[in-house]
């Protein structure tokens, strides 16, 4: 399918959304909460109708689901960006020149955000409020696995949009299909910029196949340091938390490294993630110290494959370090630069820690759950950013701007 016309009435759309004032896009957000709720039990329905399609032990299907209480919180999140203060119009920068110019730097819309999605039905509703409440019209292409989900949301939208006066075009679906992916990835002139959230390989694909600006959202590796000097209470609640929270999404916990001098605390930290099943991968000194204390059904040794992978569910690796440089480096080794974490009560120990790791979001004493545009009080959030141009971390309204220079003269001209 041809989808120029369809991003041609985008595009055209998007240069309407500047003469909306932020009352009236809040208000648009306001109604669609409302609407969703109203409208959960088709929503759910819809959104049934994809699971039956997909296999519960699949990691994916935890991201696939929603239920009445997931659609709460996706209406709690639509009302907390409404509120938000909008991005755009802000003066970064402003001066008179010697020659009597005056010249500002304001944030504006990039204009057309392109977002490439798999089984995340919720990132339709983060998307769409982000982007109306920054000015952009957005085109979403969602995965085939999400199919009657995307659509019953993207209709609801449309429905909300109609009857607030605002065209419907601000958000398109595209079809599911290879096809429209590789006309989306090179559609210059229509998307100003394209986001993908999913797998490695999908934000591989799009960054070496776009022709167009792309921000990688990347998969989370993420690893949690405990130290020779941490706490075990705090680093039980830790490592527990990231791990098991949601083990589906990208801040989950993947890497767990520990001090050898403090590996007869190994039981008491991984002693709750035997109640959920958590299979550990565990290197040399730490299987031999778990042996007979975790199950051993779920207990396995480390394998070089263990390291640097995104498991997506209940399971973990086990690293022991000998000192704190030997956990920078494996960190630098298979981090996906998204979060990581330390557990410590040395101060020098996490100073240094947050200096050196090279990551979007670096923690000491917390889960790294926490990374999340609601978590940080954005609202919501388009995605984790793990590259360093233009945005890093959580993504949310100001992210989705750029800015423009405006010159004020009376009659100077260039000598």
């Amino acid at each position: 399918m041809n989808i120029t016309h369809q991003l041609e009435k985008t595009q055209k759309a998007a240069g309407t959304l500047p003469l909306l004032t932020d009352g009236q896009i809040s208000s648009v957000l306001l109604a669609l909460a409302e609407e969703t709720l109203k409208q959960s039990p088709f929503i759910l329905a819809e959104n049934t109708k994809d699971l039956e399609r997909m296999d519960p032990d699949d990691p994916r299907y935890d991201r696939l689901m929603l239920t009445e209480a997931r659609l709460a919180d996706i209406a709690a999140d639509l009302r907390n960006v409404a509120s938000l203060s909008s991005p755009l119009g802000r003066i970064l920068y402003a001066a008179t020149l010697p020659n009597g110019l005056d010249i500002s730097r304001i944030s504006v819309p990039f204009g057309v955000v392109g977002i490439i999605y798999e089984a995340r039905p919720n990132v339709t509703f983060d998307v769409f409020a982000l982007c109306l409440k920054s000015g952009n019209a957005c085109v979403l292409k969602g995965g085939s696995d999400a199919f009657f989900s995307n659509s019953a949301i993207v209709g609801v939208i449309h429905s909300v949009l109609e009857s607030s006066g605002i065209s419907r075009e601000v958000v398109t679906l595209l079809p599911a299909g290879r096809e429209e992916t590789d006309q989306m990835l090179h559609a210059r002139g229509f998307i100003d910029l394209i986001i993908p959230r999913g797998s490695q390989g999908l934000i591989d694909f799009v960054r070496e196949n776009a022709s167009i600006p792309v921000i990688e959202t990347g998969a989370g590796i993420c690893h949690t340091y405990f130290d020779a000097e941490g706490d075990v209470a705090k680093g039980a609640e830790i490592v527990f938390n990231a791990k098991t929270r949601r083990p589906s999404v990208c801040n989950a916990l993947d890497c767990l490294i520990i001090h050898q001098d403090r590996l007869r605390d190994l039981p008491a930290l991984t002693e709750k993630l035997a109640g959920k099943g958590v299979i550990i991968y565990a290197d040399q000194p730490a299987y031999n110290v778990l042996s007979g204390s975790y199950p051993g059904q779920w207990l396995l040794p480390a394998t070089p494959e263990s390291f640097g992978t995104e498991f997506l569910s209940l399971k973990m690796a086990v690293k022991t370090v000998s000192n704190p440089e030997e956990a920078l480096s494996h960190i630098a080794r298979y981090s996906s630069r998204h979060s990581e974490a330390i557990v410590t009560e040395n101060k020098a120990h996490a100073a240094r820690f947050v200096q050196l790791v090279d990551a979007a979001v670096v923690y000491t004493n917390a889960s790294t759950a926490f990374t999340d545009g609601a978590q940080f009080g954005l609202g919501a959030e388009i995605g984790i950013s793990t590259q360093k141009l233009h945005a890093r971390g959580p993504m949310a309204l100001e992210e989705l701007t750029t800015y423009k220079w405006i010159v004020h003269g009376n009659g100077q001209v260039r000598i």
